[in-house]
């Protein structure tokens, strides 16, 4: 293939050629006889999109690790041993942060704090927003903001034990429904900043209370029942408390969601594609997919058109000229 531009399919037909939608992870029969009838063709022309994508991708992972609030996750993501890069066979991972301007995959063989660290940056200041994870560990309390859904789980799994977990466990799911029905009349106006954040207080404290009066009953070391499993919750529950309330207590910042769902959604697309294609099977191809789901996952977001954008920087990388931003607009 030249150095041409590709036609848009709007250019064309009405209908996206198959390479399109090879690189959207869109074929129509995700059968293995289809993906590798179509693997050498598609090959190519990814490498060479993926090259054309090297800048805008620079330019999107620097300003989210700018941004004051990122929402992130991460989800396995087969990688092959095609290029020798991955010789022990490791699982790989999808790494995503979304945030305000830009969402940003990164994909590698490690779920680490290493790993998290090539995501975030080692100088990244604003406020991670992620289950408790110990990637994220690294980060200073003040820093994070754990997930209220995965904490809600918890709790009803408690609630669900027999005994005395029951009791302790609805207590903490009231506390958090009377904490989240203040959080829906803040969103729609009803209250302000100042009325939700000491609105908060008395809730935060009672919370506290039944997770200090668990973990002082304690359980006997290497018992193995279901108020042993509460306890458990409980101390780590306590031992992360503080992250639990930084979305309402962070000063300057206002609007801080109590959940990395953001982060959850966007790794759809990349269980979708994993599901299709069963993985990549290089580097250069998990480059390849990072960048890809990276320009597509933040325009649609943007509202801004994908082909357009990738054929106005396969010119820029090829014939030279203004190489397009994911950034939006001022």
């Amino acid at each position: 293939m030249n150095d041409d531009v590709p036609q848009s399919p709007r250019r064309r037909s009405g209908a996206p050629p198959q390479v399109w939608l090879d690189l959207q992870g869109g074929l129509g029969k995700p059968t293995k006889e289809l993906l590798l009838q179509h693997y050498t063709k598609c090959r190519g022309i990814r490498q060479r999109f993926s090259a054309a994508l090297a800048q805008p991708m620079a330019e999107a992972l620097d300003a989210a690790r700018q941004q004051p609030v990122a929402y992130v996750d991460e989800t396995g993501a087969p990688t092959g041993n095609a290029d020798g890069c991955n010789p022990d066979r490791k699982r790989g991972w999808q790494w995503v942060m979304v945030t305000a301007v830009v969402t940003v995959f990164v994909q590698g063989l490690s779920r680490s704090t290493a790993a998290a660290i090539e995501l975030l940056g080692n100088a990244f200041g604003g406020i991670v927003v992620s289950d408790r994870f110990s990637a994220y560990n690294h980060l200073p309390t003040h820093q994070r903001q754990l997930c209220w859904a995965h904490v809600i789980r918890d709790l009803a799994a408690i609630a669900e034990r027999p005994g005395a977990s029951a009791e302790f466990g609805a207590e903490l799911l009231d506390l958090q429904q009377q904490l989240f029905a203040l959080w829906r009349q803040w969103k729609d106006t009803a209250i302000d900043w100042s009325t939700l954040q000491l609105a908060d207080r008395p809730i935060h404290q009672a919370f506290v209370a039944p997770l200090q009066g668990v973990v002082e009953l304690g359980c006997q070391r290497g018992e193995r029942t279901p108020w042993a499993k509460t306890v458990c919750t409980c101390h780590k529950l306590l031992q992360v408390d503080d992250g639990l309330w930084t979305f309402l207590e962070i000063e300057g910042i206002e609007g801080i969601e109590p959940t990395n769902n953001a982060a959850e959604r966007a790794l759809r697309q990349s269980v979708i594609q994993r599901k299709i294609s069963h993985g990549v099977q290089s580097a250069r191809g998990a480059i390849c997919r990072s960048r890809l789901l990276t320009v597509t996952t933040t325009l649609r977001k943007q509202g801004r058109d994908v082909w357009e954008f990738l054929e106005q920087a396969w010119i820029a990388h090829h014939r030279g000229g203004v190489m397009p931003s994911l950034l939006p607009d001022p």
